[in-house]
């Protein structure tokens, strides 16, 4: 399975007025933007995915929603309560396991849930210092998705890397 965990793109910051529920934060224009280069990076570098979950926040559906429209799928992203921004690894293995038998899999979420869960699946516990930026892109490749160290890590790449990937696709 392969595995690729997104932290959504540059949302509107935390405190601005009109925006007191963080779940309701949207992506900036400019957010917006450059996810759509980072999402035709993505699909420049051969990137394919059989599903999409997202965090059930605004910003990470709305980067979901990117994701899904220039990889033309055919089903939407499908919205995960385990994916919000202090989400439980373990919950969500659980919740993937149960519900979706998939090869190319796209997580879209927060931080610091996603710096977390590849800790967990690369090195087995916390101890991995791993930082992903809005819009960032880290490519896990597994047999078994389970709680512990059962990951290697393929890539991981900043948003400006993908995003002038996508820009030369154009």
């Amino acid at each position: 399975m392969n595995l690729y965990l997104i932290r959504h793109s540059t949302a509107v910051a935390v405190g601005t007025a009109g925006y007191a529920d963080d779940s309701q934060r949207p992506l900036t224009e400019e957010g917006s933007r450059r996810m759509l280069s980072i999402a035709r990076g993505l699909r420049a570098l051969g990137t394919e995915f059989d599903l999409i979950l997202s965090s059930p926040y605004l910003r990470t559906r709305q980067t979901a929603a990117i994701l899904a429209e220039v990889f033309v799928m055919k089903d939407g992203p499908v919205n995960s309560v385990n994916l919000r921004p202090m989400g439980e690894s373990a919950q969500l293995i659980s919740e993937i396991n149960q519900k979706y038998k998939v090869d190319k899999l796209a997580l879209v979420g927060h931080e610091p849930l996603l710096s977390a869960l590849i800790s967990l699946l690369v090195a087995g516990n916390d101890g991995l210092f791993v930082s992903m930026k809005a819009g960032g892109v880290c490519c896990l490749a597994l047999d078994t998705l389970r709680p512990g160290r059962c990951a290697s890590l393929d890539w991981l790449m900043t948003p400006v890397q993908l995003a002038r990937l996508g820009e030369q696709a154009e």
